[in-house]
């Protein structure tokens, strides 16, 4: 269970609904201390997501976004692209996808760990 009023830079709301479904407490942890390190702006673009929405947008079946094991942070410069990647690993993020628009970070048990890809923002 989440303490909200301990987490710093994020609030439950950002990262949305689905019947059932709440955010991954270490994925909260891990965000929020590679914010205060950054010391920029993250911005949640996608947290949870139903099955229909994940379905709708092309999600991936197995997607960490549909257990709250997931966010995907908006970043759209070099710069901040650089700080959040750097910030990211360090905060002990083993999944993690750059994409034009964003950069995706999960904590799922059970997908693969030690991996990092690139794509295109749907």
């Amino acid at each position: 269970m989440i303490d909200w009023s301990k987490v710093r830079h994020f609030k439950r709301e950002e990262f949305g609904y689905a019947d059932g479904v709440k955010p991954d407490p270490l994925l909260v942890s891990m965000l929020d201390n590679a914010r205060l390190v950054a010391d920029i702006p993250f911005q949640i673009a996608s947290g949870i997501r139903s099955r229909e929405h994940n379905d709708r947008i092309g999600g991936a079946p197995t997607s960490a976004h549909l257990t709250g094991h997931a966010a995907d942070i908006k970043c759209t410069t070099s710069r901040q692209r650089f700080i959040m990647l750097n910030v990211l690993i360090e905060a002990g993020f083993t999944r993690i996808g750059v994409y034009d628009q964003h950069i995706h970070v999960d904590t799922s048990p059970d997908l693969d760990q030690d991996v990092c890809w690139v794509d295109v923002s749907k």
